[in-house]
């Protein structure tokens, strides 16, 4: 078979300095800067020239044992995510550790920033949280996605989509980011990561948001392809060559299933349409990444005052006493399964058989 080409369209056309210099000053735009301008235009001339030569990753390091190739640098900020990832596996493996459950709080509504009001989400995440914990030798870990609104310099940047170019291109974990040289920093991925490794068991509460799931946790599921057949070294493919990304690919390539075994519970609500679709699409999702369906009280969608104003959903949420009882039955259901899972009793009915479709 002859090497597909790697197809492009146009050449790259930087910033001027002035477009640059205009986007850098505007996270200065409030006065209280105006005192600090001769030490902001230093800092500006130190960024442009990062940006100008592309310093994507200016702190580097030998990958050293275990990979391809010892001696090609990768960043340090990923050899950093990859040994916590790494921690967490071990962790998750031990058969003394206690069960872990990641619970998602899957909206991006915060009480401390213009919405002014807790989401009905979190609450329906606590609750589940609460079930949980009451459990022996269960301990829960809070994912709350609502974070990426009221936190400052907290961001998950978007799935640059890698694995169409060859899967071996993405990285596991992601190496596009951080990506110094954009000023794309503080991704929360890499600690996102290990939190999703760690877990024997995964619940995710969210709103629909027009049909779809909300913006945010959206880029964080993106951002997990890489659990699903991602590069584990990404000196293969010398950082990011889509050449040899795409060779690799064609002499076989596994699509290791990273979270693949651990089980999943889901809550998806609206309050006139959609819930049932978003369901359906996130367990859609969990199934094709290898993990287990706690089963059908594990899997639910529902509604909160179905029709009724939005300022007293909270007290249509409060008169719903069935619904509460329904995320509890969801949270131990889960509970449930990862007992299953962890004792070895579980098998799943397709394990001997080999998929003709791997991908």
């Amino acid at each position: 078979m002859a090497k597909p080409a790697v197809r492009r369209q146009t050449e790259w056309v930087p910033l001027t300095k002035e477009q640059y210099r205009e986007r850098f000053y505007a996270r200065f735009y409030d006065p209280a800067f105006d005192g600090v301008k001769a030490e902001l235009e230093k800092v500006f001339e130190k960024a442009w020239d990062g940006y100008s030569v592309y310093r994507k990753s200016p702190r580097k390091q030998p990958a050293g044992k275990g990979y391809a190739d010892p001696k090609f640098e990768l960043p340090i900020e990923w050899i950093e995510a990859r040994a916590q990832i790494d921690a967490s596996e071990k962790r998750q493996k031990d058969p003394a550790s206690p069960t872990r459950i990641l619970i998602v709080n899957g909206s991006t509504r915060s009480e401390h920033t213009c919405p002014g009001e807790i989401s009905k989400t979190r609450r329906l995440a606590q609750h589940a949280q609460k079930a949980i914990e009451a459990l022996p030798r269960h301990e829960v870990d809070f994912l709350d996605i609502s974070t990426l609104a009221d936190e400052p310099f907290k961001t998950i940047y978007p799935c640059k989509a890698c694995v169409s170019t060859a899967q071996p291109l993405c990285h596991w974990p992601c190496s596009c980011y951080p990506n110094h040289a954009v000023g794309q920093v503080n991704d929360w991925m890499n600690e996102v990561y290990p939190r999703w490794v760690a877990a024997h068991g995964v619940m995710i509460l969210c709103p629909v948001h027009w049909y779809q799931a909300p913006a945010s946790l959206k880029l964080m599921i993106d951002r997990l392809v890489c659990a699903d057949g991602g590069n584990p070294d990404p000196t293969t493919t010398k950082g990011k060559s889509p050449v040899l990304a795409k060779e690799l690919e064609l002499q076989g390539w596994d699509y290791p299933k990273y979270l693949a075994g651990r089980a999943f519970s889901i809550v998806a609500h609206g309050d006139a349409a959609g819930p049932e679709n978003l369901r359906r699409m996130l367990a859609d999702w969990l199934t094709d990444i290898g993990m287990i369906s706690a089963g059908p009280s594990a899997v639910l969608d529902t509604w909160i005052g179905w029709y009724q104003p939005y300022a007293t959903s909270h007290e249509d949420l409060d008169k719903d006493k069935d619904l509460l009882t329904e995320v509890g039955n969801a949270a131990l259901a889960l509970a449930n399964q990862v007992k299953l899972i962890r004792s070895g009793k579980y098998h799943a009915p397709d394990e001997e058989l080999h998929d003709p479709r791997e991908k």
